[in-house]
């Protein structure tokens, strides 16, 4: 008899050694509801990378995959996860209700989980194939290996700028990529493309320039009064568009931005001119940034 590492032990365990009736998974959703709930409400958490598990999609991936690989049968692993989903997202919500100043009011931000829990469905059904082990396996592996490299070197930035921030988070990440490869590839030239389209998607990333194509309502610096016939005139649109989006005491503009760089905008309102500065920029994070100031 073949005698297994620890690791291999681990891995056949967690993934295909694990009986998860329907009265697990629902634990295993509430279970999950409550400690991201934890990290979102507890301020100790707030800005690491615990909180992110109510943000993003690195955890969900991990837990998801669990579910996959011990499911029996493709629609067993697609009504699995689909419920685990339906289970669990709207349960952080509710979780929240009492600690946050929006109420109810959370539940807006509902929305992209549900279209995310509808897609469950489909994507679970074809991921239980990564059981078979061989190409097949790596191609379906790899938008989720891609996926994570993406929220890996959106991670890494705050690790390099504002170090150890997010640092569990991008070290998550690599380690689910190295463990799906180490368990649902046999042969070493899957692993090898496993790992280098990843780290291929990181490094296209982080090198390549920024397409810069966002919108953002802004109020002006003085707090002008402006009235519907207020028009913008902007000396570079290549820049930017600027229009006014608000008039009255809460007057504001809007900037669609087209590209990083400085330009000036006037305003002409009757016989009133207001003159401004505007810059677009990306700051050490990589968020765009914009900045407006009075002439």
């Amino acid at each position: 008899m073949e005698k297994r590492s620890t690791l291999r032990r681990f891995t056949d365990k967690l993934y295909g050694g694990i009986n998860l009736t329907w009265p697990g998974i629902i634990l295993y959703a509430v279970g999950t509801a409550v400690l991201t709930t934890v990290f979102l409400v507890l301020p100790i958490f707030h800005g690491t990378s615990f909180v992110r598990m109510g943000e993003t999609l690195e955890a969900w991936i991990f837990f998801a995959v669990i579910i996959i690989a011990n499911a029996k049968s493709p629609l067993d692993s697609a009504l699995k996860t689909f419920v685990f989903f339906l289970i669990s997202q709207p349960l952080i919500y509710l979780l929240q209700v009492p600690f946050s100043w929006q109420g109810w009011g959370l539940f807006q931000y509902y929305k992209y989980w549900f279209i995310l829990t509808l897609c469950t469905f489909p994507a679970a059904y074809i991921g239980w194939y990564i059981k078979k082990k061989n190409w097949l396996s790596l191609l379906i592996l790899m938008p989720v290996l891609i996926l994570l490299a993406y929220l890996c070197e959106d991670g890494l930035k705050h690790v390099i700028h504002q170090f150890p921030s997010l640092l569990i988070m991008v070290v998550f990440c690599v380690l689910q990529v190295f463990l799906y490869l180490y368990t649902f590839t046999e042969k070493a030239s899957q692993k090898i493309i496993g790992a280098l389209v990843p780290a291929a998607v990181i490094a296209v990333m982080l090198l390549l320039p920024k397409n810069v194509d966002f919108s953002s309502s802004r109020f002006l610096p003085d707090n002008p009064v402006l009235t519907e016939n207020a028009e913008v005139t902007v000396d570079n649109t290549g820049i930017a568009d600027i229009s006014v989006s608000g008039t009255g005491e809460d007057s504001t503009v809007l900037i669609q931005a087209h590209a990083y760089g400085d330009t000036s905008f006037t305003i002409i309102d009757g016989d009133k001119e207001y003159q401004y500065n505007l810059r677009i920029y990306e700051d050490d994070l990589g968020t765009s940034q914009i900045d407006i100031t009075a002439k």
